[in-house]
């Protein structure tokens, strides 16, 4: 007989129905997007589809940020985000990485003004970590890639 006690913390609670799994990931999917895949849509050329919005202070964009990126702080999206983007064009948000809400709350602030959009998983952080190309004030930056958040053979597979 099987105990509550001698389920294993990961089946304590039983996996939902492949169903609700399933609507469950499809809800995340159009909701995120991750850094590698924002990158390689940058790096193909021609028009992405979408735009990048950077929703940290001017200190933090003066740092470092997405080459391309819209500047647009969360706090000033409701009066000037009309201004800088198009309804008609998806918005990809970030902030600084997984320890901030920032790209969360600018992506509900642009979702209740209308547009779609989705959220950049690992942020600024996993952008530079990845060792992808970056701009700051004094101009173009790179670091190496961190061999635990990038591929070594240069491509994830996921």
């Amino acid at each position: 007989m099987i105990t509550e006690t001698s389920v294993n913390p990961v089946l304590r609670t039983a996996p939902a129905a492949p169903a609700e799994a399933a609507a469950y990931f499809r809800a995340i999917l159009a909701l995120h997007a991750d850094v590698s895949d924002v990158a390689a849509a940058l790096a193909a050329g021609g028009d992405p589809g979408f735009v990048v919005v950077d929703s940290r202070s001017t200190e933090s964009w003066d740092q470092g940020h997405v080459p391309g990126a819209v500047h647009l702080p969360t706090a000033l999206i409701p009066e000037q985000a009309e201004q800088l983007l198009d309804r008609s064009v998806p918005v990809v948000t970030y902030c600084w990485g997984p320890g901030c809400n920032g790209a969360t709350s600018a992506a509900l602030a642009l979702a209740e003004l209308g547009y779609r959009v989705k959220e950049m998983l690992g942020g600024f952080e996993y952008w530079a970590r990845e060792g992808f190309a970056y701009e700051t004030r004094q101009g173009p930056a790179r670091r190496d890639a961190d061999p635990l958040t990038a591929p070594a053979a240069g491509e994830c597979g996921c």
